[in-house]
């Protein structure tokens, strides 16, 4: 790998989210993100091209993609995100999604839940020392409309009422974005521990390398000084009487 380029006081965020629907039939939901500083973009970008190119992998990289014939172009990405200084990630999942309360905890709305996973997921990577640039895969109409709302909760929530924190809020088809397929990836291989599955032995050696690296369990949530790869598994409160 080249020598990466020179910080700047810009992050680039890009996130994306699984099993987010509210009756989806699943146990979990997560959002997660990979971030770096923005002059790193177009360098990690050439890096990601040129594995595809190695491999001959062409389209997204997208965990749903993930088989044994393409086993070592995966775990080439999962080798180069550890080696990179320059990229981070952080997810939060929500186990047994199916306790969520929204009448109690989030007047009734699933989407002011969405607001606060997200505030959760970035709170620890929002910086007031920096600014910030954040870009969302986009799955639907629904994620078009409340981004304004969720860049107010954001700046709010880190006392920036003038709305300077976070420079750009948007949606990106992932399909054009690679740190955003990057986020997918690593994204899946938390939902597929977290959901106990086992049946694709190319996902689960995947899972595996990430671990390997990472030294803890994807089912765990990270030390506080966690900075490379940081994992928050949330318990939604269980309401006595209900």
């Amino acid at each position: 790998m080249e020598s990466e380029p020179a910080k700047s006081d810009i992050q680039a965020i890009y996130c994306d989210e699984s099993c987010h629907l509210e009756h989806d039939g699943q146990s979990v939901m997560l959002v997660g993100c990979v971030w770096t500083d923005k002059k790193a973009v177009r360098h990690l970008t050439d890096e990601l091209d040129a594995i595809k190119e190695k491999h001959h992998a062409r389209g997204e990289l997208k965990w749903q993609k993930v088989s044994q014939s393409r086993l070592a172009f995966f775990l080439e990405i999962v080798d180069w995100f550890f080696a990179s200084s320059a990229l981070h990630f952080r997810s939060v999942v929500v186990a047994d999604k199916d306790k969520l309360n929204h009448a109690v905890f989030n007047r009734g709305s699933h989407d002011e839940f969405y607001y606060k996973l997200y505030y959760q997921l970035l709170h620890r990577v929002l910086l007031p020392s920096k600014k910030y640039e954040v870009y969302i895969d986009l799955k639907d109409t629904r994620g078009r409309l409340m981004l304004p709302k969720l860049r107010d909760v954001l700046c709010t929530a880190k006392h920036d009422y003038q709305g300077a924190l976070i420079s750009t809020i948007q949606n990106v088809h992932s399909r054009e974005v690679g740190l955003v397929q990057v986020a997918d990836f690593l994204l899946g291989a938390v939902a597929y521990r977290n959901r106990h599955l086992s049946g694709n032995a190319a996902k689960s050696q995947i899972v595996d390398r990430i671990e390997k690296h990472y030294q803890k369990q994807l089912v765990l949530t990270s030390p506080l000084a966690e900075d490379k790869f940081d994992v928050f598994i949330f318990h939604p409160k269980e309401v006595v009487g209900q």
